[in-house]
């Protein structure tokens, strides 16, 4: 079937420091480099180098055209993105030696999609499709809405978190994606436990712990994280989730889809970057050979 993304497409800017700054203080980087980076774009490129088949919706502005020409070079299908007047987002990345981050972002044009330009965009997808969206765009709820209405399967990764953009979506979704301390703090504004929700499926990811699907009235199904040398944590969620849908989408059962996606992540945070650092279906898979899996 397809992956339609509404995502976020940004501007990475990233600057690798011994450590992260104290408040006050200035900091030399050791280096500046940019990248293609946006949760949405970083989806859209696990989504299809892990095989999928992915239609991005989105919004860029008169600056970001190499962004998309980085991301169709990835495999994404790029002609349903508007060019508007609004700057390309941005974000600006602090990343430490030991490979953890401080992100800052710039929504710009990303906040700028209108409705109807996502229900339009929509136009052509089937029942089964999958839409994905993050809580890093505008027309979230029109999106999840429309997708439900045609029958498509609806996924959220909810990042950033925010209580009412969940609250806002929840009613249109088949799969809500969620770490675990954004876990912990819906059932708190809920004041209900996750499988509770009404939501037929949810994954909780766990850092080193790995990550968990939850269906209500059934077994949690849970699946280990692998140990790695990390180089750069940007992007690991997006990657894990990118990699998730497109393995459901090949038809995949929840257990072999997050073994799938948890070894992406792990390549992927072996390497520097967010979008251009997404590892291939083939590196994947060499990965879990060599470990016997």
């Amino acid at each position: 079937m397809t992956i339609w993304n509404l995502g976020s497409i940004n501007i990475d800017k990233v600057y690798r420091l011994p450590r992260h700054p104290a408040p006050g203080e200035t900091l030399a980087a050791l280096s500046y480099g940019t990248g293609l980076g946006g949760k949405g774009a970083n989806q859209s490129v696990a989504a299809a180098r892990a095989g999928g088949r992915v239609l991005h919706l989105g919004a860029v502005g008169e600056d970001g055209g190499w962004t998309l020409e980085r991301l169709a070079l990835a495999g994404g299908d790029v002609s349903r993105v508007g060019i508007g007047a609004e700057a390309t987002g941005h974000a600006v990345i602090l990343v430490a030696e030991d490979g953890e981050n401080i992100i800052v972002i710039h929504p710009g044009a990303n906040r700028e999609i209108p409705a109807h330009a996502v229900t339009e965009g929509l136009a052509e997808s089937r029942p089964g499709d999958l839409l994905l969206i993050q809580n890093e765009t505008s027309a979230q709820e029109a999106a999840a809405r429309a997708g439900r209405d045609r029958g498509l399967r609806v996924a959220y990764s909810a990042a950033p978190f925010e209580v009412e953009a969940v609250r806002a979506v929840m009613p249109y979704l088949s799969l809500l994606l969620l770490n675990e301390l954004e876990a912990q703090q819906l059932e708190q504004a809920l004041g209900q436990p996750l499988a509770t929700l009404g939501i037929p499926d949810i994954v909780v990811t766990k850092g080193a712990r790995g990550a968990s699907w939850i269906t209500e009235g059934e077994e949690i199904v849970s699946v280990p994280a692998h140990f790695v040398d990390v180089v750069d944590t940007t992007g690991a969620g997006d990657c894990f989730a990118g990699y998730l849908v497109a393995a459901l989408d090949e038809g995949a059962a929840p257990e072999a889809a997050m073994r799938l996606a948890a070894a992406a992540a792990a390549v992927q945070v072996g390497r520097p970057g967010a979008g251009d650092a997404m590892p291939s279906r083939m590196e994947v898979e060499a990965f879990l050979a060599a470990r016997g899996l």
